[in-house]
């Protein structure tokens, strides 16, 4: 699909500078949001049964946008996996979608050539989706966006087509970053939708990063959260590191609520002194998120749903690590 075709079957309208009209509804405080958990090293199964767990969005005659985690070519979870991303495509096929696009940019690297390394051009003529490389598009396809006392001093720009998608479906890796992030999951995997020209800044400020990474969200929200943690990162990230065998598939609807349920599951599996030594809340990603109403409040809103025993237990351990904070 070009550039443009794909612009054109999405939602139409003007994007504001203030980003007003795209902004995510803020959640009511004593929502609760559900979170699937399943045990497993099936991608295939494990994609299947947790988008059966929770309720979300209906794809049906809509076009999904698709955000994996290319941020190079390394294996996963440094990116995500082939598997992963092809049975995302083929769930929203068939529920019903209008169409599947894949949107990236990655770094460091080019996105066509990380794309052509991981063979995503091959698997979407064999499976049936479109590619848009975030990297190619013009200036005017990048909308400024300053949201209201964030930390960004000139602002970001972002990809128009993330902010004009008709349905956003997001797929984090679930991994520890060693580069100041600290976590990279389903807050960041937004940085590949910023330009480029703001990344190396964003990195580089230690003192804000993290609650940089959060502010990116301030103009739009995924409908659905598929997280891959069949094998993470406990240290290191976030293209390579410390793996450990995880085997746990994650997906819900609350960006904060999935980012929560991932940073138990690094403590579960004993992770790097950024992530043991502070509670989740107070990871600054999640903190930050939570001041702009991007999600739950607490662990206390979160509702983990299993399908089998074996999820069960596994949950029960999440469970405790939530409250425990």
């Amino acid at each position: 699909m070009k550039r443009r075709e794909f612009l054109k079957t999405t939602a139409a309208g003007v994007v504001v500078s203030s980003l007003g009209r795209f902004a995510p509804p803020l959640r009511a405080a004593d929502a609760i949001a559900q979170v699937a958990v399943v045990r497993t090293r099936n991608r295939a199964e494990g994609i299947a049964s947790a988008m059966k767990l929770i309720d979300f969005p209906s794809p049906r005659g809509h076009k999904v946008l698709l955000k994996p985690n290319f941020n190079t070519a390394d294996t996963f979870p440094g990116s995500t996996h082939s598997d992963t991303l092809r049975n995302l495509v083929l769930e929203m096929k068939a529920r019903g979608a209008a169409g599947v696009t894949v949107g990236e940019s990655c770094g460091p690297g080019t996105t066509k050539d990380v794309m052509a390394k991981l063979g995503i051009p091959a698997l979407s003529r064999e499976i049936g989706f479109d590619i848009i490389d975030f990297d190619e598009l013009p200036e005017s396809d990048w909308v400024h966006c300053d949201p209201p006392g964030s930390h960004w001093k000139e602002g970001f720009g972002v990809a128009r087509p993330i902010l004009e998608a008709d349905y956003l479906l997001w797929t984090p890796c679930l991994k520890t970053h060693g580069f100041g992030g600290v976590h990279s999951m389903a807050i960041k995997l937004a940085v590949g939708v910023i330009h480029r020209n703001v990344r190396m800044p964003m990195h580089g400020d230690s003192v804000n990063m993290r609650r940089m990474i959060a502010e990116i969200h301030h103009g739009f929200k995924p409908q659905l959260i598929v997280m891959d943690g069949i094998d993470i990162f406990v240290d290191g990230g976030p293209m390579t590191g410390k793996l450990v065998p995880a085997d746990v598939m994650v997906a819900g609807t609350d960006l904060i609520a999935v980012e929560a349920v991932g940073l138990a599951v690094l403590k579960h599996h004993g992770s790097n002194e950024a992530i043991m030594s502070r509670r989740i809340f107070e990871q600054e990603q999640v903190a930050r998120a939570v001041e702009m109403g991007l999600g739950v409040t607490s662990p206390s809103r979160i509702k983990i749903v299993t399908g089998d025993r074996e999820s069960a237990a596994y949950a029960a351990r999440l469970n405790q690590i939530l409250a425990e904070g």
